[in-house]
This record gives structure tokens, C-alpha cells and sequence, in this order.
């Protein structure tokens, strides 16, 4: 038994089997872009965990030159830390200068003290590593920031030195 059907009578048979809505297509729509969401969800969440934060201090690696001796670190401690020393730059005697200006990206980190008994410095530098550095383990042989340090005496230069930091994050 052969049965014919007509052109009419396949597109009756399909508006039976296939019934017609406006909202089938948003519907799909809809499931793509959450099945979207939640394949970037994770990735979304680990760029959150991996933001850079080098808050902490940064000690010279070995010896600065002799017209930058009394050069102990930078302390950035912006969340003020009082395991770590006030934010600027502090000196071997503890003198703390504070930041007059500061840059603080993962590829620069630039500051100007203010003015001591007419000395000041500035610092212009970039950072080796990225990530939040209070939950990273760095070996304090290591270094992490590269930078020039210039001294200053009523705004004149007095020394200027390329150094390598490592990291101290409290104890």
C-alpha cells in the first residue's frame, strides 16, 4: 500500500506535529545566553582572585650605592598595616618620607616624597610579578620590583641608582 500525499496535505501534517509560537525562539535564545553566563562565570571570578595588590614593603637587594646608604625601602601599606611600616619611603635611621605623588599599576610604580631638611627622592620602576603578594610566597632572594631611585637636595640631584626590591609582607 502506497499512500500520496500531497504538498497541502505535508504542510497540514506538519503544522500538527510543529505547532507554531513566537516565543520558541527567544526561548532558545535565552538558554544560550545563560549557558553563555555560566561558562565565563568561572573565569569572571578568577580574574577577581588574581587582582594585583603588591601592598607591603620592599628592601633593597644587596648594597646601594654609598650616596644612597641611608635608602631602607619602600613601604606602600595602604591598607595600613600596623605590621608594616607608615606608606612612604623609609631610610636606614627610620625616618619615613612620606608620598607626595604615587603611581601604583602592575608595569609602573612612580613616587616623589616630600621634602625632609630639603632632601627628597623619586622612584620610577616596574613591578616582576602580579597577583595579590600578601597571598603569594616569595622568596626575599628574590626580586619582585626593579627600579631608579634619585635623591634629592633642594631639588638638585645628588645620586641616582638602578635597584632590585624584594618583598615583605608583615609578619
Amino acid at each position: 500500500m502506497h499512500n500520496h500525499c500531497s504538498p497541502k496535505d505535508a504542510k497540514a501534517q506538519r503544522n500538527k506535529i510543529e505547532p507554531k509560537s513566537f516565543f520558541t525562539p527567544l526561548r532558545l535564545c535565552g538558554l544560550i545566553f545563560s549557558f553563555l553566563v555560566l561558562l565565563t562565570s568561572p573565569a569572571l571570578s578568577q580574574n577577581k582572585t588574581a587582582r594585583f595588590d603588591p601592598d607591603g614593603s620592599f628592601w633593597v637587594l644587596g648594597q646601594p650605592p654609598n650616596e644612597l646608604s641611608e635608602f631602607g625601602g619602600i613601604n606602600l601599606n595602604a591598607k595600613r598595616s600596623r605590621q608594616l611600616p607608615s606608606p612612604g619611603l623609609q631610610t636606614t635611621n627610620g625616618t619615613t618620607y612620606r608620598f607626595k605623588t604615587l603611581i601604583v599599576k602592575r608595569d609602573n610604580l612612580t613616587f616623589t616624597t616630600m621634602s625632609r631638611a630639603g632632601v627628597s627622592y623619586s622612584f620610577s620602576g616596574r613591578f616582576l610579578k602580579g597577583g595579590n603578594f600578601s597571598a603569594a610566597e616569595f622568596n626575599d632572594e628574590v626580586p619582585v620590583l626593579e627600579g631608579t631611585l634619585t635623591k634629592f637636595r633642594g631639588g638638585k640631584k645628588l645620586a641616582e641608582a638602578k635597584l632590585k626590591f624584594s618583598y615583605f609582607g608583615g609578619t
